[in-house]
């Protein structure tokens, strides 16, 4: 074989290595179902009373998958438009809401079987000086085929690949210390009626020391009192926070001009459990559509 033909059999080797392919994802649900892998609950609760938390991983799949958990650092925020996306930071945080770095996994790397179940327990060892108020971390659970097979090539210098998918979820965790709650304040509102959609902005600001969870309602109503459309999110507020809703009218004879009635409430989440809610303040507020 001369310099050419062992340099084409190099490359055709080293295509035949696996590809692997990146998902990422963040959970939003009560549950998540990451690779096969049922992660939950998506919200860890640690308190000065409690340091100590769990979660549960099922593998919900037919064969063996790698699972590795550590911590990262993100918040939802929101752009000019509205639109909430959260950002994920794995090194050199430096906000001083952040639990990172005092906050440990048991274990952090395992294989589960096909239908296994898997405990992976929490401890928080904050620093003595900790002021009050409610800190934040991303548990990052990330998982793939523990025993990804490569096909083998069919003939000479054939290239075979692999599609090995990794999936990664990424679960609150809060830390609760000392006098905690949480407060919301509505910095302004609009409605503005467009191309048979109302498009309803708000802008609040979270004036407590925890975050405030909540639920947002948008109840339109026409020029005689009667209901056109309603319209509800979540809503989780950390620090500023600017939401839009966009409202479709339906068809129907009503009257302008419109008016929209916001009600804000930390009261009707059911993906929390009732005894890890911080209950705040309820805000409600009208304005005619423009």
């Amino acid at each position: 074989m001369n310099r050419s033909q062992k340099h084409l059999s190099s490359i055709a080797g080293a295509l035949r290595r696996v590809s692997v392919f990146l998902v990422f994802t963040l959970a939003l649900s009560a549950s998540n179902l990451v690779a096969g892998v049922l992660v939950a609950p998506t919200v860890i609760f640690l308190s000065s009373d409690s340091r100590t938390g769990r979660m549960t991983l099922q593998n919900l799949g037919d064969t063996p998958q790698e699972v590795s958990v550590f911590f990262s650092f993100g918040l939802p925020t929101s752009d000019s438009l509205g639109d909430v996306r959260v950002r994920l930071q794995d090194s050199a945080v430096t906000d001083p809401k952040a639990c990172l770095d005092w906050v440990r996994a048991f274990p952090r790397r395992l294989i589960m079987p096909p239908n296994g179940t898997q405990v992976v327990r929490f401890v928080a060892n904050p620093p003595r000086d900790l002021a009050d108020g409610e800190y934040w971390a991303r548990i990052v659970v990330k998982t793939q085929d523990a025993t990804p097979n490569i096909p083998e090539p069919s003939g000479e210098g054939q290239i075979t690949t692999k599609l090995n998918m990794v999936m990664q979820t990424a679960v609150m965790l809060k830390y609760r210390h000392g006098d905690v709650f949480c407060e919301l304040e509505l910095k302004g509102a609009s409605a503005t009626f467009r191309d048979q959609i109302v498009e309803v902005m708000i802008d609040a600001n979270n004036v407590g020391n925890a975050s405030y969870l909540g639920v947002l309602s948008c109840q339109l109503v026409d020029a005689t009192g009667r209901e056109v459309a309603t319209k509800r999110t979540q809503l989780a507020v950390y620090r500023d926070m600017r939401r839009r809703v966009m409202i479709p009218i339906p068809e129907g004879e009503f009257v302008r001009p419109f008016e929209i009635n916001l009600n804000i409430t930390s009261k009707g989440r059911t993906d929390i459990a009732a005894e890890d809610m911080l209950y705040g303040n309820d805000i409600e507020y009208s304005a005619v559509v423009e």
